[in-house]
């Protein structure tokens, strides 16, 4: 059996290598390493995929959304509601801008924002909500539309886990996540469903006069060489890591449909275990792209079977062990452990398994096999 890894990318790239190494040689042929061609064909095909009006690639995820705040014209001291559970980026860029994060709750099944702690949540200084599409399954983005629109809010999705879902709407419709809200960011970092080879992000809207703005503040604000219209950053998709993923775009939905067919099988395996819950998938399963499949392990030793699995060669991964609101860089007197009822639980009960698009059965039996030796 091939060694297993949490995330495979050298056997993604052996698939690729020779699309992906004719597109970075142009890259090195012409020496345009910066705002090249490459990136221009990127953000068109990203576009042209998300059917969004404007992309507007950038250095990292955790840029894009910085970028999306400081495009919105938020500041110091309005409050931004976002979930207390997920990744760090989300609440540092909040507070790096000065304004004041207000975490809220997540929903046990789908562990996105809760809909109800968004609607607590709210007070006269609430200028935006930040969905986060968890683990690549994607946010009740109608509800957190509905709500937006009824106070006046703003509505940044960080989208870095889940590029390529699909949001559903009552009315049957579908929109690609990101492109709901106000803005949208995401990230390219090498593990996401959609990585480059280095760090990498974009920032999606619909709004002409804010993809105007935002186009100046990555570039230094600058529209006109040594015009400096607005304040900006230095935070610039390469031309190298734009030629990577114009090789992978067009993989998208086939990266998407092997992740969900690995999850497939994964979840047939823990089918009605006392001790495991398990993702649900859906027949169609084009709302979560499976950027992590996370287990929830109950009435269980969750930290012995994860020593079990790394005992045997098996990778994973508890994320996330702290929630935001118990962090140190983000304590804050406001915040009560009663209102954090379900991040306290999953903190305690999540375990992410191996998760790519080179997953074969024999490992995926081999992973569920060794789980379900411990648990029984």
């Amino acid at each position: 059996m091939k060694k297993i890894q949490m995330v495979d990318l050298k056997s993604q790239y052996d698939k690729i290598k020779d699309v992906v190494n004719t597109s970075i040689q142009e890259v090195l042929d012409t020496n345009t390493y910066i705002n090249g061609p490459q990136v221009h064909q990127f953000q068109k095909s990203l576009e042209e995929y998300l059917e969004v009006k404007h992309v507007i690639p950038c250095a990292n995820g955790t840029d894009a959304l910085q970028i999306a705040m400081m495009g919105l014209d938020l500041k110091p001291g309005d409050e931004v509601i976002t979930a207390d559970f997920t990744f760090a980026a989300t609440v540092e860029v909040i507070a790096l801008l000065q304004l004041t994060p207000v975490l809220v709750d997540v929903d046990l099944v789908n562990m996105n924002i809760s809909i109800e702690g968004i609607k607590k949540a709210i007070t006269p200084k609430t200028k935006a909500i930040v969905p986060v599409h968890l683990f690549g399954r994607a946010a009740n983005m109608e509800a957190i539309m509905v709500i937006a629109k009824e106070h006046n809010l703003y509505v940044i999705e960080d989208n870095a886990q889940a590029i390529g879902a699909n949001c559903k709407f009552s009315d049957g419709t579908k929109k690609k996540a990101g492109t709901i809200g106000h803005v949208g960011s995401t990230s390219f970092f090498p593990s996401k469903n959609l990585g480059c080879y280095g760090d990498g992000g974009a920032i999606f809207t619909n709004d002409d006069a804010l993809a105007h703005k935002l186009r100046g503040i990555v570039n230094h604000g600058m529209y006109e060489r040594y015009h400096h219209d607005v304040v900006g950053v230095n935070s610039r998709l390469d031309s190298i890591q734009a030629a990577v993923l114009n090789a992978k775009l067009p993989l998208l939905d086939d990266y998407s449909k092997a992740r969900q067919d690995a999850a497939r099988k994964y979840s047939i395996a823990f089918e009605g275990h006392k001790n495991i819950i398990a993702p649900n998938i859906c027949d169609i399963c084009d709302c979560h792209v499976f950027h992590q499949y996370t287990l929830r392990i109950i009435d269980a030793d969750r930290n012995g079977l994860m020593q079990h699995l790394l005992d045997k060669g098996i990778p994973c991964a508890i994320y996330y062990p702290i929630p935001l609101h118990s962090q140190k860089a983000y304590l804050d007197s406001r915040y009560k452990e009663e209102d954090f009822p379900v991040t306290n639980q999953l903190v305690k009960e999540v375990l992410s398994l191996p998760m790519h698009t080179e997953l074969d059965e024999e490992q995926i039996k081999f992973i569920t096999d060794s789980v379900l030796e411990f648990l029984n």
